[in-house]
């Protein structure tokens, strides 16, 4: 637990509160605005066509055009998993568990969602069962898939990141993709943190004096790493909501 008897906000009356809280609330309507024009544009964007690439899934061959399961609409989540690692990203981990919706809510919007990496799908299965994840994952390891379209880089390796296609008479075509701080649009976890009185806790943050701050992502583990305090926390939290009053 963080020390909180020197880092925190002054301690004002709540008519001061009020006051301090609706003269921020004009600034976070701008930043409505400006996300609503940029989604806008983004819409506006043209679209290539992509091959028809087959993937190894966990029932066998699935080619591009079967991941969109019949609907029109695809988002592909880049995981960095490369095929000589033993277990997925931690960071790529931490969009998998905080930038994906309940699949339902997307299918409502004709929309499917699925998990692309160049690991063996024996080594996807593995990795999403200890996770107990249930999205979609098929491999590239047999495809040019990553390489072609820079997901995995000669140098840098494997990149993660969102990709977006529309399928139309049977061709997929790439309309949007977003990689490094764009995919924090998708992570609820950098929402959540962002209203918070320490925020993300990073040394690029501009904090008041005195503020915890480390490094960027030196918190971030899979979720199953974390170890007894977070275990203990997360069932306190579980037990009091089942509490009843």
């Amino acid at each position: 637990m963080i020390d909180t008897s020197a880092a925190h906000p002054p301690i004002v009356g709540r008519s001061a509160w009020l006051q301090a809280r609706e003269a921020l609330l004009p600034l976070e309507k701008v930043e409505t605005r400006l996300h609503d024009a940029v989604a806008a544009q983004r819409r506006h964007l043209p679209m290539t066509p992509v091959e028809n690439y087959t993937f190894m899934g966990r029932s066998g061959p699935v080619t591009l055009i079967d991941l969109f399961a019949g609907r029109s609409q695809l988002i592909v989540h880049h995981f960095m998993f490369d095929p000589t690692w033993d277990q997925g990203c931690p960071f790529c981990s931490d969009d998998a568990d905080n930038a994906i919706p309940h699949l339902a809510h997307l299918g409502a919007y004709d929309v499917s969602l699925v998990r692309i990496s160049r690991a063996p799908i024996e080594k996807l299965q593995a990795y999403t069962t200890r996770m107990g994840w249930t999205v979609l994952w098929v491999s590239a390891h047999d495809t040019t898939y990553n390489q072609d379209w820079n997901w995995t880089d000669p140098e840098q390796g494997e990149i993660s990141g969102f990709s977006v296609y529309l399928q139309v008479n049977g061709v997929p075509y790439l309309t949007y993709e977003t990689r490094e701080r764009g995919i924090e649009l998708m992570s609820s976890i950098a929402g959540h943190l962002d209203i918070t009185p320490y925020g993300r806790q990073e040394k690029w943050q501009d904090v008041p004096v005195g503020w915890p701050q480390d490094g960027v992502f030196t918190k971030i583990k899979r979720h199953d790493e974390y170890g007894e305090t977070a275990s203990v926390a997360a069932t306190c939290c579980q037990e009091a909501v089942q509490r009843p009053t």
